[in-house]
């Protein structure tokens, strides 16, 4: 276990779930620059955009997250909701707040939404592998009791609500599954796969095929780890979470099949247009580089 705060200011106190966060966002952005690039749109533009997405996001998440525990925690103290460097955030209010900035963003600027929404897709994904260290720091995200090497201790404050007390389940012998971990290796596995498949098929992929291969990918993932998950938000026989996946499995899925069996798309729309027009330095030469140009799917 560590402590959550990080470092000691004077008064302030930095808190390692916002470092966490913090790098989350900045490799996010920085694999979004290198899409944006090779999709031949403007980097500084994914920039510019990134404050909007970032606050839409976090409202968004910790909205779900205060909805999810409103009962139990935030009804009986409303002063808690705003203190997110305690942790509490619902990556399904993350990803729906990040995908309102986007189309506002793009709508406001005359940039094409769904392509944008590919450029993000594998870069949320890094994100958010980086970002479930935070749940290590808080004590979230974790499953049943195990004897399985790599499982962690939890102490009995944040065990509060499970079945798991510390009399029958001893802090210092009781270990517990670390969920968060399985979904940060499969995040990186599904970033891995959205950045291959993005260039070996670029030619044949329609804008917004990478953000629907995004969200049948993480569906799943969070479908499936959520039914181990502690301290869950049920509907019916299953987490909100399981429902909210599988919802999103089968509609992305079925749009993606959909749009290609009807031809409801342009593959490759974005290899076919001309590159932004780059601002050049008074000498008639671009002050940014021009975008990279797409290597022949092999």
């Amino acid at each position: 276990m560590i402590d959550p705060i990080a470092i000691h200011l004077g008064p302030i106190e930095v808190h390692w779930y916002g470092i966490i966060i913090a790098t989350a966002v900045l490799a996010g952005a920085l694999l979004g620059t290198v899409e944006a690039r090779r999709r031949g749109e403007d980097p500084d533009k994914g920039w510019s955009m990134l404050l909007l997405v970032i606050v839409t996001s976090i409202v968004a998440a910790r909205l779900y997250h205060v909805i999810h525990e409103w009962g139990p925690v935030y009804s009986k103290d409303p002063l808690l909701i705003p203190q997110i460097w305690n942790g509490g955030i619902g990556i399904p209010g993350a990803i729906i707040g990040g995908a309102l900035g986007i189309w506002w963003y793009t709508r406001r600027n005359a940039m094409p939404f769904a392509r944008w929404l590919d450029i993000f897709a594998p870069a949320l994904l890094l994100g958010q592998a980086i970002g479930r260290l935070g749940n290590f720091v808080n004590q979230e995200l974790y499953g049943p009791p195990t004897n399985l090497p790599w499982g962690i201790q939890i102490d009995a404050a944040h065990r509060a609500g499970t079945p798991w007390d510390v009399i029958t389940y001893p802090v210092a012998t009781t270990h517990f599954v670390p969920l968060f971990a399985y979904e940060a290796v499969l995040n990186l596995i599904g970033m891995a796969l959205l950045l291959y498949v993005a260039r070996r098929y670029a030619r044949r992929l329609y804008d917004g095929d990478v953000a629907l291969l995004y969200i049948v990918w993480y569906g799943w993932v969070r479908s499936a780890l959520e039914t181990l998950r502690v301290g869950n938000w049920y509907i019916g026989p299953l987490p909100t979470a399981t429902w909210l996946g599988l919802a999103g499995v089968l509609v992305a899925a079925a749009v993606l099949l959909l749009r290609h069996a009807r031809g409801w798309g342009t593959p490759g729309a974005w290899m076919h247009e001309p590159p932004p027009a780059v601002e050049t330095d008074g000498g008639g030469s671009p002050s940014v580089p021009p975008p990279e140009s797409e290597p022949s799917p092999g």
